[in-house]
């Protein structure tokens, strides 16, 4: 099940986007603010994000650069041609003015979803790390890293969601139809293996640990 998060104050706007979604067989998440939906965002990654602009505390364009390997819809009100090219170059993938027609919006969301899923095909590249889906290999600074299929499955996760933190549990739910023998026991041990064969190239850790959490990709590689 496709995981799309609804981010707008608006209570009723939200509750109608909600129905809508789940009614097509979306699993919705919900955020208020921006401050809060970076902590949610942080726990469950969503496939796609539905984002207002006009937010408390941390505003829709403050957001918005944090949000990266995310497909983003911005939902708003505003109408400003400039406004709206300045967010599509900074990163939004689609702008729809509210009020929206729900049978436009579905469209999009399953237009970017399906972008998405073909470009999860593709290569990653983060700092000297390279993964190539196809022919299943790591590299770093060129030089070929060989993993077991958990330590490939956590890395391409990983690497998929960068600058964001990955909770202990998500990893497990993200990784289990690939790698069913890792447990909730057993993670830390594949994350420390993988670690310590990426650095043992590289010469510095790829991977941060973020106590009581999970791990996160390390933002100065």
């Amino acid at each position: 099940m496709q995981t799309i998060a609804v981010i707008d104050d608006d209570v009723y706007i939200g509750d109608v986007l909600e129905e809508l979604l789940t009614g097509q067989g979306y699993r919705v998440l919900r955020a208020y603010s921006g401050t809060e939906a970076l902590y949610l965002l942080s726990q469950t990654p969503p496939d796609l994000v539905l984002l207002d602009l006009m937010l408390p505390g941390l505003s829709g364009e403050e957001l918005l650069p944090k949000l990266t390997g995310i497909p983003v819809i911005v939902l708003s009100a505003k109408v400003d041609i400039q406004g709206k090219i300045d967010l599509l170059l900074g990163g939004a993938a689609d702008y729809i003015t509210k009020p929206f027609d729900s049978g436009e919006l579905l469209a999009r969301i399953a237009v970017q979803l399906r972008s998405a899923a073909l470009q999860g095909g593709g290569s990653l590249t983060a700092g000297d790390l390279h993964l190539d889906p196809t022919a299943h290999s790591v590299s770093v600074r060129g030089v070929p890293v060989h993993l077991t299929k958990t330590e490939y499955a956590l890395l391409k996760l990983l690497m998929r969601n960068p600058k964001q933190v990955l909770a202990r549990s998500v990893i497990l739910e993200r990784i289990s139809e690939d790698t069913p023998d890792c447990t909730e026991s057993s993670l830390k041990q594949h994350v420390s293996n993988l670690r310590k064969k990426l650095r043992d190239v590289g010469g510095k850790d790829y991977i941060e640990a973020v106590w009581g959490i999970g791990f996160k990709l390390a933002e100065d590689i």
